[in-house]
């Protein structure tokens, strides 16, 4: 059994109906500092949600951000940037699918459907690998927040008809670039299709989000476990990225505040190389020896809100 609360909340223009899931064991609802912890399934104390940013730049574009760190004047093209970026689907997004194959972990990755014309065989290969591959815009440089509606909704229409064609199926799940989105993303996602959308980061939990097109579950994206503001920005060594998540893991699953799960996010082009990628592998390891920690893709901690949901209304 699980309690519920459910509560109306308007935010950006979009009108959200947060359903937070409150655990029960004997009918007892589990409270963690008088909140409410979010339901799992049965004998599940947490979830632990592995993330490949699979992420490229159109022509023309590149990285607002790369290793050199000092931007180049304005209208120059960063060439090296470019090329730093390239690495993503040239070398690291093999070493991360072989990397994920020896742990025996599903990642969901957000792609950038302009890989499907740069790389379509590597979408082929994720998706044969059976990882969910999310829509992540067509280019990193186009950002939902600075389009019109319907340059929005043509942004939407092109990634989804690339990925599908490149894996065979269309996307079920959204992260915008940046995780910027419009007051009009959540909506259009519901448009396409879409079973959950990733810009939020006002809660611990999924909830579901009601739009004028329907609903969707929200999921928001931590960014505590995660190599680029972590490497690239503060200038970490890796070993960071692997004691940031002992921190949060150790805190979450001694049940301190009342989130549910851990976001740990790569990108195919950062801790795709060498010396980064092994944290995964490391991170991994150790969530397989907690029998009672999910470690689900996006699209399957989306399906268990939304059924949670449906048994409450």
């Amino acid at each position: 059994m699980s309690a519920l609360k459910i509560t109306d909340v308007p935010g950006r223009g979009i009108h959200a109906r947060r359903v937070t899931v409150c655990s029960s064991r004997r009918g007892e609802v589990s409270e963690t500092n008088g909140s409410p912890r979010f339901a799992l399934p049965d004998g599940m104390r947490m979830a632990v949600l592995f993330n490949i940013a699979y992420e490229g730049w159109a022509s023309g574009s590149f990285p607002g951000i790369g290793p050199m760190g000092n931007p180049l004047p304005a209208g120059a093209q960063d060439t090296q940037a470019e090329s730093w970026a390239a690495y993503g689907h040239r070398r690291g997004i093999w070493r991360l699918i072989e990397m994920f194959r020896r742990c025996g972990v599903k990642a969901t990755v957000f792609a950038s459907a302009c890989l499907a014309e740069l790389a379509p065989e590597t979408l082929a290969a994720l998706n044969d690998e059976g990882h969910e591959i999310a829509a992540h815009g067509y280019s990193q440089n186009i950002i939902p927040a600075l389009l019109s509606p319907q340059e929005e909704r043509e942004d939407f229409k092109r990634c989804v008809s690339l990925l599908k064609a490149a894996t065979g199926s269309a996307p079920l799940g959204w992260l915008s670039p940046r995780g910027t989105p419009s007051s009009h993303t959540a909506e259009i996602a519901v448009e396409r299709g879409m079973l959950w959308f990733g810009d939020v980061f006002d809660d611990d939990n999924p909830y579901v989000m009601s739009t004028p097109a329907g609903r969707i579950v929200a999921i928001p994206l931590k960014m505590e476990v995660n190599d680029l503001p972590l490497y690239m920005r503060h200038g970490n060594p890796p070993r960071a990225f692997v004691d940031v998540f002992d921190d949060a893991f150790n805190a979450m699953y001694a049940g301190h505040g009342d989130g549910c799960f851990i976001d740990v996010t790569v990108h195919a082009h950062v801790f795709g190389r060498p010396h980064g990628a092994w944290t995964v592998e490391k991170i991994a390891e150790r969530v397989s020896k907690f029998p009672d920690v999910w470690v689900p893709t996006r699209q399957e901690l989306a399906y268990w809100a939304l059924e949670v949901c449906n048994r409450a209304t």
